[in-house]
């Protein structure tokens, strides 16, 4: 046996170590280029396999090459000595690299070097179709013929080919099982969230697929949808169902936090950096790292708060307030509005490239009247949920629950958990019929089923009632509430003064501060 054989025979052997670590393809091949060097004293290869998403060739794998000249090294399917290796599936052989115009030398790896260089490629071959090109510089001395440099680098070449078809069929695999798992957390997640369990309808089986479509991505989402729908919800349901679960979800109301305090709120600050600051604290992004952060109410901060939320956007990065030191966090941002952003933005009222950084996957979560075929199980829920916490089971009369399919729900879902609550709390019977419904709900633009109890009360009680409704409608917020009534927020405390509100305004609120919907 030659000198030769004797190589191969080593080199193959070695290669053959490595079958156990094979489903790390990275570096399997990484480490069979280790052997070609150490082995044969090669001084540069690269594997260049074909990436089906740019449909371009890549180095995939590479000795002696640094890392950015390995980064430079991607072709075309029809570039180079590359390309023609990979579209013909034939060798090629460079007996001098300088005298070639197919060789490009893309990496730049060797400018520098004197005197003759030899280069040869073969194709890599996957299931009878190409795969990919392994090339090299020459592997013997320059008393061995080409031929044997090609007959071995192909044999070097199939074990490669089988290498990267077993890694695709694993990572196949790895994903059918990650679609799996996805799906089996979704039901799961489904059972345990009381919005989605009864979401049946055509538009939350949108809503479901959406997010089932962008959970397990990196994506910003920008969720949609009147005050009420669920929109927190969604936001948990995504962070749930994503990589991200098992690290934080920090919720954010930037509408319930003062302008002066949410930039400290968001980004943290520094000793000293305000008057009362007697310690640094770091703000609710860095709270959620590597988790996820829910920006609510998103169409409400303020211009300047909008440009620091852009940076951050565009490059993950920040600066406590009163501080000078940068610092990066790994957040996915989930954001929700009520308001119509494209609107805002023509107005001048938001600015249009933070809207586009939010707006890259946006979705729509219905209001109740968009899906009316849901409330009567939505009804049920929250009156079984109400049985287990009261002690005493309820129902609704066919005449009760018609009228409540009919209604609008302008609060939607948390106008509806409110009103089941109150029900459980004030009936007596185990009936719910439609005179036990509080009458301002149907007076929202138009007439009342009870019209008969409404035309006994006096204007001061209607009044009432409407203010109580439009608080119910915006969680109990008054600036919101005013907006609605076409009042201002003065106009509205003295109103909620003279009703004796003070009290329920700020249980309310409060309570409806710590519910899982927005």
């Amino acid at each position: 046996m030659n000198s030769v054989s004797q190589l191969e025979l080593k080199v193959l052997y070695e290669i053959s170590q490595i079958i156990g670590q094979a489903l790390d393809l990275d570096q399997t091949l990484s480490d069979i280029l280790r052997i070609l060097s150490e082995t044969l004293e090669m001084k540069r290869a690269t594997i260049t396999l074909l990436d089906e998403e740019t449909n371009t060739l890549a180095i995939s794998a590479s000795h002696g090459l640094t890392p950015e000249e390995k980064r430079r090294g991607v072709y075309r399917l029809d570039e180079g000595v590359t390309g023609r290796i990979f579209q013909t599936g034939k060798p090629f052989v460079v007996p001098d690299i300088t005298k070639e115009p197919l060789f490009l030398d893309k990496t730049q790896s060797r400018g520098m070097e004197r005197g003759r260089i030899a280069f040869l490629g073969v194709p890599v071959t996957i299931k009878g179709q190409p795969g990919g090109v392994l090339t090299a510089d020459r592997l013997f001395s320059d008393d061995v013929s080409y031929d044997e440099d090609v007959r071995f680098l192909s044999i070097v070449a199939a074990l490669i080919g089988q290498f990267v078809q077993l890694g695709k069929q694993v990572r196949a695999r790895e994903e059918n099982l990650r679609r799996e798992n996805l799906s089996l957390r979704f039901k799961l997640s489904k059972t345990y969230h009381r919005f989605f369990i009864v979401g049946q309808s055509q538009p939350m089986t949108r809503v479901h697929q959406m997010i089932e479509k962008v959970a397990p991505t990196r994506a910003t989402v920008l969720l949609l949808g009147e005050s009420g729908t669920g929109k927190t919800l969604t936001a948990r349901m995504i962070h749930e169902l994503s990589d991200r679960a098992k690290y934080p979800f920090i919720k954010v109301n930037c509408a319930a936090i003062p302008e002066n305090l949410l930039e400290s709120e968001l980004f943290g600050y520094e000793k000293g950096a305000f008057t009362g600051a007697a310690a640094p604290k770091p703000g609710r992004f860095e709270e959620a790292d590597k988790g996820t952060i829910f920006l609510d109410e998103i169409g409400e901060l303020s211009a300047g708060i909008q440009s620091k939320l852009l940076r951050f956007l565009q490059e993950r990065e920040f600066e406590r307030l009163g501080g000078i030191k940068t610092r990066k966090v790994d957040v996915r941002i989930i954001a929700a509005t009520n308001r119509d952003l494209a609107d805002a933005v023509s107005h001048g009222e938001f600015r249009e490239d933070l809207y586009y950084r939010l707006n890259v996957f946006p979705v729509l979560v219905p209001s109740l009247r968009e899906r009316r075929e849901d409330i009567p199980a939505l009804l049920n829920h929250f009156l079984d949920k109400l049985s287990r916490e009261y002690g005493r089971r309820l129902s609704f009369t066919p005449r009760a629950l018609d009228a409540l399919v009919k209604y609008d729900w302008p609060g939607n879902v948390r106008e509806m958990e409110n009103l089941v609550e109150r029900l459980s709390i004030m009936v007596e019977d185990e009936r719910i019929d439609l005179a036990d419904v509080p009458p301002y709900f149907f007076t929202a633009g138009k007439p009342a089923p009870q019209a008969s109890l409404d035309g006994q009360a006096s204007l001061k009680d209607m009044e009432k009632r409407e203010v109580m409704a439009a608080l119910e409608r915006h969680n109990w917020v008054q600036s919101r509430a005013a907006r609605e009534l076409g009042l201002t927020l003065r106009q509205m405390g003295y109103r909620i003064r003279k009703f004796g509100l003070e009290r329920m305004v700020n249980e309310r609120r409060g309570r409806d501060q710590d519910l899982d919907l927005s």
